[in-house]
């Protein structure tokens, strides 16, 4: 390696892609374009960077197998940047044990790292959590070492895990500051915001006000009955019971525990469940069915009573009953969240991390445009989705959660 291409390695190492490009922008060796593809990459101008190193990858020769891998990788951060969760994973997870073989572990673990926050990004956090157990930053850089503390700070976030969290990302900003990269640093200051402005309403006593996310972590281990929107599920400190497949239930526990100590009469209850439907015999008789199932799911957390005027939630020994609300009420706060981490997003990525059906959310994303909370640019397969953020809100708990079990 020549020391122009050293001299530029090292400038994209301490983020100075301009002082990269100084040193190659002129060469078409495969070196230079992949050196020159990592520095638009940095400018954001994904597109060309993805084209450089595309180049690059097939430049090199077959026994150049380590610059190839190193491509690869480069490549599904763009990916990951551009919000294209469908790449393949098995391309990356073989050009990381390409890395690993001829000993660049380095790049190795940026490669597993990618993976991770992929994993985390679509939910699956038990699988990331593993994983990232198996891991050992100590004889990395300061760079890969903020790395991995900022995916462990996104599992313990997403998992209400609020102290974890804040000594994570505590961690994250030190190793930033020592890698001197300021795009590192902003970063591990964008999640730290996260833990510091709202996550949720919380209701109770027919009042409501914005917690943070330390005061949901104290609400769910403490002894109350909380039926949590952002999970639905209804829930102690001992107990969760999930209500994610049953949404009419859910609405019935949410407008009973909203009223609590009060009763809710039957017309509210069918309204609330069955979508404003007016009130008539079927109806009602739908609703005792629906309370009976309701009853049998709550069972040790609280009692359905019936009363003169229609429904009260019973907490069992007595304890309070509150409503944990999103921050944001829409029929579509998920796609929303995910758009306000202010990347464009295809649709198909977006249903990926939604767990959700292409056309679902498609259609979700019609809607929102045409309510003017989302725009789109680029056509057919390049069209891409984006939002400015909710100002003065954390999305996290708008993300899909994981399962009562985690």
């Amino acid at each position: 390696m020549d020391s122009l291409i050293t001299a530029a390695a090292r400038a994209l190492a301490a983020g100075d892609p301009l002082g990269a490009l100084n040193r190659v922008a002129l060469r078409d060796d495969a070196p230079a374009l992949a050196l020159r593809g990592i520095a638009m990459a940095q400018l954001g101008d994904l597109v060309r960077a993805k084209a450089l190193l595309r180049t690059a990858a097939r430049a090199f020769s077959p026994k150049e197998a380590v610059a190839r891998a190193r491509c690869i990788v480069a490549e599904a951060e763009i990916a990951f940047v551009s919000r294209d969760l469908g790449w393949s994973a098995k391309a990356l997870e073989a050009a990381r044990a390409i890395l690993e073989a001829h000993g660049d572990r380095v790049n190795a673990a940026h490669a597993q790292y990618l993976e991770l926050r992929r994993l985390l990004l679509i939910g699956r956090l038990d699988e990331a959590e593993g994983t990232l157990a198996d891991i050992d930053p100590a004889p990395f850089p300061p760079a890969t070492k903020a790395a991995h503390e900022l995916v462990v700070a996104g599992i313990a976030m997403r998992r209400l895990r609020t102290k974890a969290a804040r000594a994570a990302l505590a961690r994250a900003g030190r190793a930033a500051r020592e890698a001197g990269i300021p795009a590192l640093t902003a970063e591990v200051e964008s999640a730290l915001l996260v833990l510091n402005t709202p996550a949720a309403r919380l209701i109770a006593g027919g009042k409501e006000r914005l917690v943070l996310p330390e005061e949901i972590e104290t609400l769910l281990a403490s002894s109350a009955l909380v039926v949590d929107q952002s999970r639905y599920a209804v829930r102690d400190a001992g107990t969760v019971v999930t209500l994610a497949r049953r949404p009419v239930l859910f609405a019935l526990a949410r407008a009973l525990a909203e009223a609590w100590p009060a009763d809710v009469s039957r017309g509210t209850l069918i309204a609330r469940a069955f979508r404003g439907k007016a009130a008539d015999e079927s109806h009602r008789a739908r609703l005792r069915v629906e309370m009976g199932r309701l009853r049998a799911m709550l069972g040790t957390l609280a009692r359905v009573s019936a009363t003169s005027q229609g429904f009260a939630l019973v907490p069992r020994r007595g304890r309070e009953v509150v409503v944990l609300a999103r921050p944001v009420e829409d029929e579509h706060a998920g796609v929303l969240a995910l758009l306000a981490d202010g990347e464009s997003w295809s649709s198909s990525a977006l249903a990926l991390a939604l767990g959700a059906s292409q056309r679902t959310v498609q259609r979700a994303l019609d809607e929102l445009a045409a309510a003017g909370k989302v725009q789109w640019f680029g056509r057919g397969r390049a069209r891409r989705w984006m939002t400015p953020p909710v100002p003065g809100f954390t999305t996290t708990l708008l993300l899909p959660a994981p399962l009562p079990s985690d």
